[in-house]
């Protein structure tokens, strides 16, 4: 980093996907801040197919000018009033049914990952520097002076404030939660020093995820009237797992994932790797029974790639000292609710807000900005994770957590009336994502920092 001292502040990112990028692109609004990126991979690529960005996140996208070219690369329109989405079918029989449309307040807009992370590198200014195979290894801060980083190849760095993006496995996480376990046992708290460090390592949720990208053509030329080709997208809802299915890239593509859902091994070690391209085989038993629509969704699939879905337990805070986290370092949560990309958006901004406040600097920016970021983005976050882990156990039909209710054994009406609570449900447990804004955090954080 520069060590001229014209600079207000000097800040480390760790990890160049979507929230650190993001993150980086909001705080280069502050032309008095010195800004680092340094991503471990040797390249700067997006893994994972498609994303959903709800209204809130979306408020954030505008703010950092993000809108017009985005809208290059979705066929999802803005829309502010009400909007249909995602159709719901219970889908675990020869035939299925519809029982209910998510109905929301503005438009939930679909990307491709890799689209969104190009665009925001299209945005970024070239005094964001970034530095590709720089893995963290270790971090020191001390009460004054610089954090001086450690990284994997022998380098070294220093920095005024460093922010974990570095994802489910964050080495930033480790350090953080490492220098509060050591804290604690100076004081002799050993059982806290214990309890911190449960939350280093990330847990398997007992969901499995299957991805692919289907061409668009192919479903065409086998079924041309495929619901997935002419509605904004689908998920199909079984006891064992669901589907979710929806155009991205112009419509080029159809994202699909698979879910097979093992709800009593959630919080269990996971044994395999967490990520591996697999045959179609490896999950396709899951839905042998299902309804044909997704039989011919599964005979389009290719290579698909395994991913076993991991969280962090929830932490008491996302700071330590001058050290901040956001994104999956942060809060990593299941995709049940579509909002893990939106809630590292939102982190970015409030914590690029308050980083950026022209009171912050280097003397108060450990007790004044970074605690205030925490105080706004800590519990939300935690809520919204909370709420994902919910429609999970929604999307495989179970209103309560034992899942006593076998909603198969219910005759006929009492079965569509369990689906109607079951939809009902669904939106009350996420509309939060449409009915909130991220004005009021945001209006909240700068009255903190200015009070």
């Amino acid at each position: 980093m520069t060590s001229a001292n014209t600079k207000r502040l000097q800040v480390a990112i760790c990890g160049a996907g979507i929230g650190g990028l993001t993150f980086a692109l909001a705080l280069s609004r502050y032309p008095d801040i010195d800004i680092e990126i340094y991503e471990s991979a040797r390249a700067l690529t997006e893994v994972g197919a498609g994303i959903g960005i709800f209204p809130r996140p979306w408020k954030v996208i505008k703010m950092l000018g993000l809108e017009a070219d985005l809208l290059q690369v979705t066929e999802t329109a803005v829309v502010d009033g009400s909007v249909s989405g995602f159709r719901y079918r219970k889908s675990d029989q020869y035939e299925g049914k519809d029982f209910f449309t998510l109905v929301t307040q503005g438009s939930l807009m679909l990307f491709h990952r890799a689209d969104y992370q190009q665009t925001l590198l299209n945005h970024l200014p070239k005094r964001c520097r970034t530095h590709c195979s720089k893995r963290l290894r270790s971090y020191t801060q001390r009460q004054s002076g610089p954090i001086e980083l450690s990284f994997e190849d022998g380098t070294m760095a220093s920095c005024d404030v460093l922010v974990g993006a570095d994802g489910v496995k964050s080495a930033v996480r480790a350090g953080v939660l490492g220098e509060k376990a050591r804290w604690a046992k100076g004081e002799g708290k050993w059982k806290e020093a214990a309890e911190i460090l449960q939350h280093v390592d990330p847990i398997w949720s007992g969901a499995t995820a299957y991805r692919a990208l289907i061409p668009a053509q192919k479903l065409q030329a086998i079924a041309p009237n495929h619901q997935v080709l002419h509605t904004p997208g689908v998920q199909y809802l079984g006891k064992q797992g669901y589907i979710i299915a929806y155009r991205i890239s112009g419509s080029k593509f159809i994202n699909f994932v698979a879910f097979v859902v093992q709800h009593h091994l959630e919080n269990t070690t996971f044994n395999g790797p967490w990520m591996s391209t697999v045959d179609v085989s490896a999950f396709s038993s899951t839905f042998t029974h299902w309804e044909p629509d997704v039989q011919i969704l599964l005979s389009c699939v290719e290579k698909p790639m395994q991913w076993a879905i991991h969280t962090v337990r929830p932490m008491q805070s996302f700071v330590s000292g001058r050290v901040a986290l956001l994104g999956d370092a942060a809060h990593s949560m299941t995709p049940h609710q579509g909002s893990g990309a939106g809630q590292a958006i939102e982190d970015a901004c409030i914590l690029a807000a308050v980083l950026g406040h022209p009171s912050t600097d280097r003397t108060n920016v450990a007790h004044r900005a970074l605690r205030v970021y925490d105080s706004i983005r800590c519990p939300y976050a935690y809520r919204v994770m909370e709420a994902s882990r919910i429609n999970g156990r929604y999307f495989t039909l179970r209103l309560d957590e034992d899942g006593a209710i076998d909603i198969d054994k219910l005759p006929p009406k009492q079965q569509w009336e369990y689906l109607q609570r079951l939809g009902h449900a669904i939106v009350k447990n996420w509309e939060w994502a449409w009915t909130t804004s991220i004005d009021t955090a945001l209006q909240e954080a700068l009255r903190l920092l200015e009070s």
